[in-house]
């Protein structure tokens, strides 16, 4: 009998753990268990008192160059004494790990483990300590590029609404919404004085679920999947509007992204025109990653992914811009006083 083709499968811990002892030539009662499947799937691997996290990446996710690049930034990061997981090469010097899956050749890598936990209501002081470690990544990263995605208005907002039409309607409300607050952040973007936004490369989904926090104050970053080139502010954008959705009581967001912001201007500052444009960059980033979730769709078991939840969804987007005094007229107000 033919085997049915699939797209998307989870590749067994335990011939992961004699693939990975072999390998890497770690102890034999390693072991490898299943942490998370998503977009990659993510694996436990332990033994002989050591942990790391071993990463399969989906088929036709990231290719073998992307992953590399992913690979150096880090690299570069650790060498500045960044808190970050990092890759750990196998017994001949590589790390990437090529695996043959049911649906085609997958990429895998193993990293090291981040110890803490993750803590989703974050203290004021532990918000401080991110925002310096976000701080010290930027330094290092301005001005700087890798061999990967371009984070600008078509692939922030063109691109994502064009996914999410494969699965909504485009005459929904929320569709409209997205379709015009994309084009009015294109247009705002595009006008910006670039002279005084620093460009370089960003993690793109630094939250509370890719860093582990020890003594709430060793704070170690991981999961650069999304990182790519573009403005430094989509990273401060990004982890303030996570901020703004998990933290319900507003003004005590206020105070913890007061001191986000405090830890990070420690380090280096932010620019005028770059704390006036990070509301627009958060919702870019909302809008980006409405596209991810489309573009991913079998990934997922996406019964979560209905009308209800983009209603929900656009729901929050219009809090964040609520909070900060934005509707789509003044946005494209915005646009025209730039012009």
């Amino acid at each position: 009998m033919t085997t049915f083709p699939v797209t998307d499968s989870t590749l067994s811990a335990s011939h992961l753990a004699s693939f990975i002892r072999e390998t890497y030539g770690l102890a034999e009662k390693t072991t490898c268990k299943v942490f998370r499947t998503g977009i990659n799937h993510t694996y436990m691997v332990s033994g002989n008192h050591l942990k790391y996290v071993w990463r399969v990446y989906s088929y036709n996710w990231r290719s073998e160059t992307e992953i590399l690049e992913e690979l150096r930034l880090l690299n570069i990061l650790k060498e500045n004494d960044i808190p970050v997981s990092y890759p750990i090469m196998d017994k001949n010097q590589n790390y990437i790990q090529t695996l043959h899956a049911p649906e085609g050749k997958r990429y895998a890598v193993l990293f090291s483990f981040a110890e803490g936990e993750k803590i989703r209501d974050l203290s004021k002081e532990t918000c401080q300590i991110i925002g310096s470690v976000m701080a010290r990544i930027h330094k290092v990263t301005v001005h700087k590029t890798l061999d990967r995605i371009k984070y600008n208005p078509e692939t922030l907002t063109l691109l994502p609404y064009q996914y999410a039409c494969r699965h909504y309607a485009e005459g929904m409300e929320e569709m409209q919404f997205v379709k015009a607050a994309g084009k009015a952040i294109t247009q705002l973007f595009e006008r910006a004085n670039v002279r005084q936004i620093r460009p370089g490369i960003v993690h793109m989904d630094m939250w509370y679920d890719n860093m582990n926090i020890k003594n709430e104050s060793l704070v170690t970053l991981f999961d650069f999947d999304f990182c790519g080139n573009g403005w430094l502010i989509l990273d401060i954008a990004y982890f303030n509007l996570q901020l703004f959705n998990t933290t319900p009581d507003k003004a005590i967001y206020e105070e913890k992204m007061e001191n986000f912001m405090q830890g990070y201007e420690a380090i280096t500052p932010i620019t005028p025109d770059e704390k006036k444009i990070l509301p627009y960059a958060g919702m870019a980033s909302w809008i980006f990653y409405l596209g991810v979730q489309a573009q991913r769709f079998d990934n997922w078991s996406n019964i979560f992914f209905t009308n209800n939840y983009l209603k929900h969804y656009i729901g929050l987007v219009k809090r964040w811009m609520e909070h900060h005094g934005i509707t789509i007229d003044t946005l494209q107000n915005e646009v025209a006083n730039q012009s």
